[in-house]
């Protein structure tokens, strides 16, 4: 836990660069830091790890005031990454990823695992381990200075405007790799944006600064549905918060109820028979209590005899991103939409699997939106639809949509 009690920072000359900021950023949340140039947002961020230390007030890691710990020491547990990935030019792609298990005296083999399997991680050929930051692109060398934050297993990562310099296609992708990171280690992430967008696709909560002034901190929904001021409102755009009034529509309002589950010690030889039978290509995984584990796919147990002794569990996927069921539909339509993802798990507050949001229901949702319900639709023309091609309905069963 992350903890600001009061905080201040003026620099000498008197310059104010936070005011009296107080928050709370629990552990494995993701949060974003988010204002206009000046507004105190990466003096904030680096008050964390001490490269500023706070003028008055406090600020805490588990309980204890980070000006106690010595900042050597404080640092070599907090990944960092800003805007020029910060690699160092003269080390190779592998020295750089190990600098800080190398600090932390880990044994040189387990280094080079890590650096292995971080790079296979976010899809990059090994031999890159070799080569040197000036002969990566941008977006490769944007990728190896997150998984240097990460290769020690920070429970705190800070990203300082990681993405500002790279195109709009490359940004997105590091986005989404960001976050699907940011779930697998557990890790709680503080990042530095100017971008709305950015900052409402990654967020758990947005901390919205300005002037050194902390004016909002909530979450990405709570935030649209109730901006604390006009600068908050303008921050956000008419634009959004049109949509975010007007289609203020959440996940458990569109999702399947009762989706095909597999439990954990299954073996896969039934596994494969449900999914043969309700004709599907995959099954989540649910514990005892229906909260859920992880997901099987045909592709799993396609190379596997379905008379072995395994169970669901020895081969499923844990690397999920589930949403809540109170989530906006908004923010699950741009992951799915905009990505390759056919559908997303819906759970409660407590981790239980509660339902499924597919593309189907997304795009259904969109037409009706925009242009209302077929109805509304066909009375707007006299032209007749002669031989209209038949709609297979049968893939938008709950089995089906699995």
């Amino acid at each position: 836990m992350i903890e600001f009690k009061h905080v201040e920072k003026v620099y000498p000359g008197g310059t104010t660069a936070v005011k009296d900021a107080t928050l709370t950023i629990e552990d494995g949340e993701f949060v974003c830091f988010i204002g206009t140039s000046g507004s105190g947002k990466t003096t904030a961020l680096r008050m964390i790890n001490r490269m500023h230390d706070p003028s008055s007030g406090e600020i805490l890691i588990d309980g204890q005031a980070t000006t106690s710990i010595d900042p050597v020491k404080l640092r070599r547990g907090i990944g960092y990454v800003i805007q020029q990935t910060g690699l160092m030019p003269h080390l190779t792609v592998y020295d750089n990823i190990v600098t800080v298990p190398r600090l932390l005296k880990w044994d040189e083999k387990k280094n080079r695992e890590i650096a292995e399997r971080l790079m296979k991680r976010v899809e990059l050929p090994l031999e890159y381990l070799d080569r040197y930051p000036s002969e990566l692109s941008g977006g490769q060398q944007q990728r190896i200075g997150v998984i240097r934050a990460l290769a020690a297993n920070p429970k705190i990562v800070l990203m300082d405007e990681p993405f500002g310099a790279l195109d709009p296609i490359t940004r997105e992708a590091l986005q989404e790799l960001v976050k699907e990171l940011q779930v697998e280690f557990g890790s709680t992430f503080v990042f530095v944006t100017h971008d709305m967008d950015e900052a409402l696709n990654l967020s758990d909560k947005i901390a919205v600064w300005h002037e050194g002034e902390l004016i909002q901190y909530d979450t990405p929904d709570e935030i649209l549905r109730n901006p604390a001021n006009e600068h908050v409102r303008g921050f956000l755009g008419e634009d959004r918060l049109l949509q975010a009034q007007t289609e203020f529509i959440t996940v458990k309002e569109i999702m399947i109820t009762q989706p095909l589950t597999a439990t954990m010690g299954m073996s896969l030889a039934r596994a494969i028979s449900v999914m043969r039978k309700n004709r599907v290509d995959s099954l989540f995984v649910v514990d005892d209590d229906h909260r859920l584990k992880g997901l099987l796919t045909l592709n799993d147990v396609a190379s596997r005899s379905a008379h072995s002794n395994l169970s669901v569990a020895d081969v499923m996927h844990t690397n999920l991103r589930p949403v809540l069921e109170d989530a906006l539909v908004q923010d699950t339509a741009t992951r799915i939409l905009k990505g390759r993802i056919p559908n997303m798990p819906v759970v409660d507050k407590e981790g239980h699997l509660t339902g499924l949001v597919t593309r189907t229901a997304l795009v259904n949702l969109v037409y009706n939106s925009i242009w209302g319900d077929e109805e509304e639709i066909d009375n707007l023309t006299d032209e007749p639809v002669i031989n209209p091609t038949p709609v297979n309905t049968s893939a938008t069963t709950e089995g089906a949509e699995k």
